[in-house]
């Protein structure tokens, strides 16, 4: 009993003519997270056809509220669902409201709804404008959200796979950036760390969440944050501790010890080692955490270029100063 008056009461409000029918399981089933959808209300002109069908209106039990076009070109939604949100606001029945929409016109009311101490969920797909997604307490990307709900069998995930892939790399420029997460928790950390506290999981998503009004790991094809934190920030190390992770900036090798021990190496090959694999070999040994991505790097060959005093030559490495004395002898010959 408790339990269910501590979850928020809130008026889910459906913009028809900008979002699709097919995520209609999806709303409900996230918003059952916040707390309870007290009104379900769904806005359009329900003479034309918008592939919201009375099948799927009665299965979610969402209310249909009629409103014509009576310009052309323009939203008829729009006034309709702010006057209804209003008159929800007032009644003092709700304590949050979640506007589902792509529309940016919107972005007002959510500004509103807030300045009225409501909490403001929005539903849209990615191409939903910042102003609109920022303007939220929290977004959701319906779109990524149903691709992530999506099983595909062994075979149709061979044949989709490059698609799929392509097609959500395109809808994550919508979404925040990994590199301005992996900021965000390094941030995170180093705050804790000067108050002498760890890091733990459960802190990292609630600040993430604070932060981003999006973030949500499905949006990149995730279900666990920490899995997403292991495959996706390279700067960042999980440690678990009896049942539970917390996360640390990663100790990166000092890259200038690792050019002197690739220096002597070359020298003790007499100037020249003719395999980039025997250099990988022996930074692994001497450093078996190394790995080219905590530099920024995909490729030995860039990272050895990047020392400075080492030149790369399709598989061969020698140094500089060795390699202009070649080039000199060859010139006097």
């Amino acid at each position: 009993m408790d339990q269910n008056e501590s979850k928020m009461q809130i008026a889910v409000l459906i913009d028809s003519e900008n979002v699709s029918s097919r995520y209609a399981s999806i709303i409900f089933n996230e918003i059952e997270t916040y707390g309870f959808a007290t009104y379900r209300r769904i806005y359009g002109n329900w003479t034309k056809n918008n592939g919201w069908s009375e099948n799927i209106l009665l299965e979610n039990s969402i209310t249909p509220i009629q409103q014509f076009n009576y310009t052309s070109g323009k939203n008829s939604s729009d006034m309709t669902m702010v006057i209804d949100a209003m008159d929800i606001l007032y009644s003092g029945n709700v304590d949050g409201f979640c506007l589902v929409t792509s529309d940016s016109d919107f972005t007002r009311l959510a500004m509103r709804l807030r300045e009225a101490n409501m909490y403001v969920i929005g539903m849209g797909e990615s191409k939903t404008p910042a102003a609109l997604t920022k303007a939220c307490n929290k977004f959701i990307h319906l779109n990524l959200i149903f691709e992530a709900s999506v099983t595909l069998s062994e075979s149709q995930t061979a044949e989709l796979h490059e698609d799929f892939s392509s097609d959500r790399s395109v809808k994550a420029n919508a979404v925040t950036p990994i590199a301005d997460i992996e900021e965000a928790i390094i941030s995170v950390i180093n705050d804790n760390e000067n108050k002498g506290k760890l890091t733990y999981m459960g802190e990292i998503g609630s600040r993430l969440n604070s932060k981003f009004t999006d973030f949500d790991v499905r949006n990149y094809g995730y279900t666990k944050l920490l899995t997403f934190i292991q495959d996706k920030c390279a700067k960042l190390e999980l440690v678990k501790e009896n049942s539970s992770y917390y996360v640390k900036v990663r100790e990166i090798n000092n890259v200038s010890e690792m050019q002197k021990e690739v220096t002597d190496l070359i020298e003790k090959s007499g100037g020249s080692v003719d395999n980039l694999s025997v250099i990988y070999d022996c930074l692994k040994k001497k450093h078996p955490d190394f790995d080219l991505k905590d530099y920024g790097y995909s490729r030995l060959s860039s990272f050895l270029r990047s020392m400075g005093n080492i030149s790369v030559r399709g598989n061969a490495v020698t140094l500089k100063d060795a390699a202009k004395q070649k080039t000199r002898k060859k010139t006097k010959q």
